[in-house]
């Protein structure tokens, strides 16, 4: 069990039988009346966020969420597909499941599947992902003294912007959080 103070961000927990994640945390201290905990917690399952206030009393019950390294295959249409590496098993996500993570995947990318039970809550991703960079517009001369930020398509057809000195066929870093330019590869 939980108290309310170990809600921190990213912590998943579980309320009425549903896990959810901490988006948003903010502690309020009450002179002798203890403390009150607001958080924004995140349906992993169906996506909504909720506001929830605790006292510094109430339990919250964790959730039993388990990882499993995955490879993934390729996409249609309507369906992810993965494969397990040690039993090569393979099976499809909907999309809705992969959400924001589709814009980073590669075929053949090995990352982590997060389960609630059976079922499938969420793509985890690496903090930062190298993607080569397959479309930017060249450098205007005389524009590459000023931090100028131009759309660069990489790979995975994700749009980021980057340094007017990048260029077609380089690899670079994006942050998977933001979806931000970090660096390029050398």
């Amino acid at each position: 069990m939980y108290q309310p103070t170990d809600l921190k961000k990213g912590v998943v927990c579980q309320i009425d039988g549903k896990p959810y994640r901490v988006t948003d945390y903010s502690q309020k201290v009450m002179g002798r009346g203890g403390s009150i905990v607001n958080v924004k917690l995140k349906n992993l399952i169906d996506g909504s966020v909720i506001p929830k206030t605790f006292k510094g009393q109430d339990k919250i019950e964790r959730a039993e969420v388990s990882n499993k390294n995955v490879q993934y295959l390729y996409a249609d249409d309507l369906d992810f597909y993965f494969m397990d590496p040690e039993t090569f098993e393979q099976f499809q996500l909907p999309a809705d499941v992969v959400d924001s993570a589709a814009s980073y995947l590669k075929e053949g990318d090995d990352l982590n599947l997060q389960f609630f039970g059976e079922r499938v809550i969420n793509v985890e991703l690496p903090k930062n992902l190298y993607l080569e960079v397959t479309y930017t517009e060249d450098v205007v001369k005389g524009d590459t003294t000023s931090n100028v930020l131009k759309d660069a398509t990489v790979e995975t057809g994700l749009v980021v912007k980057v340094p007017s000195f990048i260029k077609t066929g380089d690899v670079i870093s994006v942050d998977t959080t933001t979806g931000e330019y970090r660096e390029r590869k050398k």
